[in-house]
């Protein structure tokens, strides 16, 4: 009728309603992770003295992880690209923290810089172009008992990678011993998560024929790609009973590196978003690291109060690679393992809001 204003359709509205709803939950999503990194972010600054190679290493996939995302943000709203500015930002912090931290962990332990030094580079580390999901299949009846070997043999294998084994080595070195360790099925936690690290620095060093020489007759026909996919399938498995059987201060680490080194092979369905909640709780308000341990933290503060009488320390030895509780109680490893697996939910992020991924530039070195 004449004056009488047109009704909008029920159906269009309705979905209207979903997409604004959908996309003011992804710029929330976004926004907790980059105030979470912001924070993470200020504790490198304080401790970049410090934090031991995991840590570091940590903190360099997540500056590969924002360079990516930094280049492929999506074009879309002033909200969105005020959060990509944000990004920028905080790369400009890590970019200074961690040029400090890098020359720190050469000061301190130079044969081990030495050995893993390609690691020390964010080019080093690809970022996924392309997702997959792991197979409840693939997973294993039973997994042994124990670690399948220690992290001594672990690191021995990947610097016949990486050609750091001696002074100028052949690099993409798969000896015998390394490869049947490496793709040994059943087993468990930090052993299976190696095992995939094994992968990714061959595919990122661009090692091929990796399996080459194996002939067993039950491997013929797998390929990489093929161990990859086993292994995460494994690890999403792995995760799930932690959270069945709550995670706890033992379990909270190979969580978040499950996440991350699965996240890294391109298996989304890790990035689930209840996981990321988890890893945004273990974050310290104040320090702003993860995994800080109160009991580490006043075992700490009473070893001072007995310093002065104690004898003089004998010189530094190696530190174990994997964990490092600094002063204040914060974990490097868990701090370094989190913050890369946020930067992967970050880019995952970005993929589901805009799958075209047109990029901006190409990132600045």
């Amino acid at each position: 009728m004449p004056g009488e204003k047109p009704r909008a359709m029920p159906g269009l509205v309705a979905v209207l309603v979903v997409l604004v709803a959908a996309s003011a939950a992804q710029e929330d999503v976004t926004d907790h992770i980059l105030n979470s990194l912001s924070r993470a972010a200020a504790f490198l600054e304080s401790e970049h003295e410090n934090i031991n190679l995991d840590g570091v290493v940590g903190y360099l996939i997540l500056q590969a992880e924002l360079k990516e995302a930094v280049r492929t943000w999506p074009h879309s709203d002033p909200l969105s690209w005020a959060q990509r500015t944000s990004t920028v930002a905080l790369l400009r912090r890590l970019d200074q923290s961690l040029a400090k931290a890098t020359l720190a962990l050469q000061r301190h332990d130079p044969k081990y810089y030495r050995e893993f030094e390609p690691l020390l580079d964010w080019r080093f580390w690809k970022v996924p172009q392309a997702w997959g999901s792991t197979d409840p299949s693939l997973r294993y009846a039973s997994s042994q008992p124990s670690e399948c070997y220690d992290e001594q043999l672990s690191d021995s294998c990947m610097t016949l990678l990486l050609g750091t084994w001696k002074q100028k080595g052949t690099p993409c070195i798969v000896t015998e011993s390394c490869r049947d360790t490496m793709t040994m099925f059943d087993c468990p936690l930090y052993s299976l998560s190696h095992q995939l690290l094994y992968f990714l620095i061959a595919s990122m060093k661009g090692c091929s024929s990796l399996l080459k020489g194996d002939v067993r007759e039950s491997r013929a026909n797998l390929t990489e790609a093929d161990y990859q996919k086993i292994f995460c399938s494994n690890m999403m498995s792995s995760n799930q009973e932690a959270l069945k059987t709550g995670l706890n201060a033992h379990t909270q680490d190979i969580f978040i590196e499950n996440i991350l080194l699965c996240g890294l092979a391109g298996f989304s369905d890790f990035y689930k978003p209840d996981w990321l909640q988890h890893i945004l709780r273990l974050q310290d308000p104040t320090s702003g690291c993860f995994g800080r341990d109160e009991r580490a933290m006043s075992q700490i503060m009473g070893e001072e109060l007995l310093e002065q009488l104690r004898p003089p320390p004998p010189p530094p030895r190696r530190v174990k690679r994997r964990e490092k509780t600094l002063r204040d109680g914060c974990s490097s490893h868990v701090t370094g393992v989190a913050v890369s697996a946020l930067g992967g939910y970050l880019n995952y992020q970005l993929t589901e809001q805009d799958i075209t991924k047109r990029p901006l530039a190409p990132p600045s070195s």
